[in-house]
C-alpha cells in the first residue's frame, strides 16, 4: 500500500534540508510557494538557493512509469513489457524479435496445397 504524501510537509522538509547550504544568509526570500490540499494549506518563503534546488530537483524527476515513447504512434504509455496500448506495438528486444518474425512469415510464400 502506498503511504499518502503531505505535500506541505514534503516541501518544508526539503527546504529544511537545503537551507543550511545556502551561501548567502540574511536576505529576503525571492519566492513564495503556496500549497493547498484537502488536508490544509501552507505558504513557504524560499531563498534563491532553496528555490534553485527545488527547480533542479523537479527538472531531474523522471516518473517511474515513463518507459519511453512508442516509435510507431508516439504514445507515451508503454507498459512493463514495453507494449504500447495505443497501437499495439511491442518495443525492446522481444518486440524486435516478434516484428522480424512477422516480416519473415509475411514474406514467405503461402503454405498449402498447390492448385
Amino acid at each position: 500500500m502506498t503511504v499518502p504524501l503531505d505535500p506541505a510537509t514534503v516541501i518544508a522538509e526539503f527546504a529544511e534540508r537545503v537551507a543550511p547550504y545556502d551561501p548567502v544568509t540574511g536576505v529576503p526570500p525571492v519566492a513564495l510557494v503556496g500549497v493547498r490540499t484537502a488536508t490544509g494549506e501552507a505558504v513557504f518563503q524560499l531563498s534563491d538557493h532553496v528555490l534553485r534546488a527545488m527547480c533542479r530537483a523537479l527538472e531531474a524527476y523522471r516518473d517511474p512509469q515513463d518507459r519511453g515513447t512508442c516509435v510507431q504512434c508516439g504514445g507515451r504509455r508503454l507498459d512493463d513489457n514495453l507494449h504500447c496500448p495505443d497501437c499495439g506495438r511491442l518495443h525492446g528486444i522481444l518486440g524486435e524479435v516478434i516484428a522480424r518474425h512477422a516480416r519473415r512469415v509475411a514474406e514467405e510464400a503461402p503454405h498449402g496445397p498447390a492448385a
